[in-house]
């Protein structure tokens, strides 16, 4: 069994996950509403909208859609936890989703952690990255 975070965007969510593929590499798969079987059904303004996406970066999956019909409300008691490799690479990724974003808690070295931050991006995804000592996370 494989738990996948799944985000909701209110018609942002290919520009968002672009960004997200940008920084993290990986495969992004999007699906429109003017793409599906049902597209002559939704109303026209509905038809750029993501009905899911799916970012796999590595064996890991990101998966998202935009809410239609008026459904979507900012995430709250949830974040996107990434685990960097290096704390090179914990702050690259954090300084990029900043950007334009806000930050919560600074990239810093913690008692538990070579590097821990959490981050609010420019699309109100709430991220916390971490890079642990190795022996931590294996």
């Amino acid at each position: 069994m494989n738990i996948v975070p799944y985000l909701t965007f209110d018609g942002t969510c290919k520009e968002a996950f672009g960004f997200y593929r940008d920084i993290l590499g990986g495969t992004l798969t999007v699906h429109t509403v003017g793409d599906s079987e049902v597209a002559d059904e939704m109303p026209a303004e509905y038809r750029d909208r993501v009905m899911h996406a799916c970012l796999q970066v590595g064996d890991r999956l990101l998966m998202a859609s935009d809410a239609l019909h008026g459904g979507y409300e900012t995430p709250r008691g949830v974040n996107v936890s990434l685990h960097a490799e290096s704390p090179e690479e914990a702050e690259r990724v954090f300084a990029a989703l900043a950007e334009g974003g806000q930050v919560t808690m600074p990239l810093e070295k913690t008692f538990w952690a070579l590097r821990f931050g959490m981050v609010t991006d420019r699309f109100g995804t709430p991220w916390m990255i971490n890079c642990n000592e190795r022996e931590c996370i294996d």
